[in-house]
């Protein structure tokens, strides 16, 4: 009878090839360093199956976005120079899968309602929601993890080895997604002009998967201190857990990793970063600096195989501020020349102009950071849309001839480069604190100082497919629509676009904030064409008086008390003109209630939704908490001063053939907004009392011939 062949050993991990150790005889001990019982196939196989899900979500995205981009070209093109009977069939849903996923997936918070507006425990920032699509990626990376963790051979013969195993599994998934973490963290990640997603989503993920990484280390380094006490408890003496790191780098640099991890999860929860932003900033760059570094010396010393992929990783975070330097650079000095920077204090905000040193071509939405290092001792920098842009054409030289291509298409009579740009920075904490004191301390509340951009950012996604676009700002919001307003008048004037309508929706606290954009205003009223698409609502939730709260006609219209977005949207849905945009830029309750807005529409026709996130954009757009104000004071300008842009609207119309072709101007029925009864009855009783004329729909004409708004008619008026 012929005997059973013995069972092949099988190599462990550690020890030469040929060797007649088993991994059943192996003392404790010997699972403490290197990689005795570290499964590196599986570690390989885990490492694949991860980047393949990275990429397939990409590819599934650029997929996505081609087939958006198809439909928005086509779009486009067919309702060139069309009405707005031509654009009904784009106004019209082609299926109902995508609506039913946008409402209930794509655009939809993880809840009911809550997405951007903050959670708060007294004045302490708790943070916001992911989405309900990030939260499904974020949800299925973070399992695929955890599932990767616990896929151990549990059938082992030595237990000792499934504690190796699961330390060499942690430790290895900590340093791969090291570099996700490093690439999404960058402004210039190539993956948000190739996606067109935006940075801030991509910011969602940098923080979720540096939490992912935290935890992986933890769990890395708890395994090894499980296995390192049973070792000393099998030898019976006591543990040397402490001593194992003195005169040891693979440990020390590991530790500090480690430590540097713990403070970086402790210091990026959104209370201190939201209290201490510049703080956290520095604090954050130093400590996620000694992690990569400890991280690339304990692989180094230990000879661990995944090593490689800390080295790409710091290289990948050289190139990123390379790129970010370079292009610092380039956009703000000159042949013995730099950037200088204008500023004027305004009502607790300043207005921050550029003379860049190199023209470039402007995209409405972009945003750019912000430099003073004449201000603040780091070199920190802060994100702010660009309110405005001045353009020249760039001309031929006439004792010089084009000799190339490039020097031929810059000299093409219709192309305009950006030669200054100007910010609304609202005064907070910190930086913008320190710059709304220095301008106000000036004589002339102005002042003149060294500074620079980084940029520009943003500006992914374009508005001129559309029929219909409704702009909604909150505050320091504004900033953000008004290069889009001017874009598609600019498109609609030159016949480039679809746009049939724009409606722009601006709430503010106070009257003082029409003062931030008040030339701007009166240039956009000023464009052609601009009466026959342009209509401009404006909310003052609490005005100073209540005679300040005055419509100069039904196309610039003024309203008391608080914007409401979804009476908006329905009306102006009802009306839309071709396919519908509405995009959102100012405070998280405010675009919460936009997007609610929205969702109650997307499955009845063609609306998209674009949202400029408050979230983690700092200085300008509403984060911190106020700062006290300084000793000195701006002059209050009167009420009517402040506000005269709306009177240039009568003065500068479009082209009389084009608007005698287009429909009589729509009034102010369309609008929503809340006001407490006692100050709704109150406000009414003064503004009825100098009523001379008749009332239209909830607009008075009172005895100076001025165009005054009552509460109460609104809410039952037609359009």
């Amino acid at each position: 009878m012929a005997s059973t062949p013995p069972m092949p050993v099988k190599h462990v991990h550690g020890l030469p090839p040929g060797s007649n150790y088993s991994l059943c005889s192996m003392a404790p001990g010997n699972f403490t360093h290197g990689l005795m019982g570290v499964n590196l196939q599986m570690d390989k196989n885990t490492t694949y199956m991860l980047w393949s899900t990275i990429v397939a979500v990409c590819l599934i995205v650029i997929v996505a976005r081609l087939i958006q981009g198809g439909v928005s070209l086509l779009r486009h093109l067919f309702n060139l120079n069309s009405d707005h009977v031509q654009q009904a069939y784009w106004a019209r849903n082609g299926s109902n899968a995508w609506p039913w996923l946008k409402k209930r997936l794509v655009y939809a918070p993880l809840f009911k309602k809550r997405h951007n507006r903050n959670f708060q425990i007294g004045r302490l920032n708790m943070g916001t929601l992911p989405s309900r699509f990030h939260t499904l990626l974020l949800t299925l990376y973070i399992l695929s993890n955890i599932v990767y963790c616990c896929f151990l051979n549990y059938n082992t013969c030595n237990k000792m080895a499934v504690l190796a195993e699961l330390r060499g599994r942690t430790g290895h998934l900590a340093f791969i997604n090291m570099m996700p973490l490093m690439v999404f963290g960058g402004r210039n990640n190539l993956l948000i002009p190739l996606l067109r997603v935006s940075f801030d989503t991509f910011n969602i993920f940098h923080r979720w998967i540096g939490r992912l990484v935290a935890f992986e280390a933890i769990a890395h380094t708890i395994a090894w201190m499980a296995v390192k006490d049973i070792a000393d408890r099998h030898v019976k003496q006591q543990s040397t857990m402490m001593l194992a790191f003195t005169g040891n780098p693979f440990l020390s640099w590991g530790l500090a990793s480690l430590i540097a991890m713990l403070l970086i999860l402790i210091q990026a929860s959104s209370a201190i970063r939201h209290l201490a932003y510049e703080s956290f900033l520095h604090l954050h760059q130093v400590l996620a600096i000694l992690a990569f570094v400890g991280a690339a010396i304990h692989g180094h010393t230990g000879s661990l195989p995944m090593t490689n992929y800390i080295y790409v990783t710091i290289g990948l975070w050289f190139l990123e501020r390379a790129v970010r330097w370079g292009m610092i650079i380039y956009r703000n000095f000159g042949l013995g020349s730099s950037t200088h920077v204008t500023v004027e204090a305004l009502p607790e905000a300043c207005r921050v102009t550029y003379q860049l040193q190199r023209p470039w071509l402007m995209r409405p939405g972009c945003h750019v950071y912000a430099h003073f290092p004449t201000l603040t001792w780091s070199l920190s920098s802060h994100p702010f849309s660009i309110a405005w842009y001045d353009t020249k054409p760039t001309t031929i030289n006439s004792e010089k001839l084009p000799t190339t291509t490039v020097d031929v298409a810059n000299t093409l009579p219709d192309r305009k480069d950006t030669t200054t740009i100007t910010l609304i920075m609202s005064k907070k904490s910190g930086m913008t604190a320190k710059l709304h004191a220095r301008a106000l301390a000036a004589p002339s509340n102005t002042i003149r100082m060294l500074g620079y951009i980084e940029g520009p950012y943003g500006g992914l996604e374009s508005l001129h497919s559309y029929g219909t676009v409704l702009l909604f700002a909150g505050g320091v919001g504004i900033t953000h629509q008004l290069s889009h307003v001017r874009d598609l008048l600019a498109s609609y004037d030159g016949c480039t676009s679809a746009i049939q309508k724009i409606v722009l929706i601006w709430s503010v606290r106070t009257q003082d904030a029409f003062d931030w954009v008040h030339p701007w205003m009166t240039e956009i009223l000023r464009m052609p064409h601009r009466r026959e698409v342009l209509k401009i609502l404006l909310f003052v939730t609490k005005p100073k008086h209540a005679g300040d709260v005055v419509s100069r006609s039904s196309q610039v219209q003024m309203f008391g008390g608080r914007c409401k977005p979804g009476r908006i949207v329905e009306e102006q849905f009802e009306k839309r003109k071709g396919a519908m945009a509405v995009t959102v830029c100012g405070p998280g309750a405010f675009a919460d209630e936009v997007r609610g807005a929205v969702r109650e529409r997307v499955e009845e026709g063609v609306v998209d939704f674009q949202e400029e996130s408050f979230t983690t954009r700092m200085t300008g757009r509403g984060l911190l908490p106020q700062a006290s104000g300084p000793d000195h004071t701006i002059p209050e300008r009167d009420t009517h001063d402040v506000l005269s842009f709306h009177e240039e609207e009568h003065h500068h119309g479009g082209d009389p053939d084009r608007n005698a072709n287009h429909h009589s101007p729509e009034h102010n029925g369309e609008t929503g907004f809340d006001k407490d009864e006692e100050t709704k009855e109150k406000d009414s009783q003064e503004i009825v009392s100098s009523i001379e004329s008749d009332s239209l729909s909830g607009i008075t004409f009172n005895s100076n011939g001025r165009l005054h708004v009552s509460w109460y008619p609104i809410w039952s008026s037609s359009v």
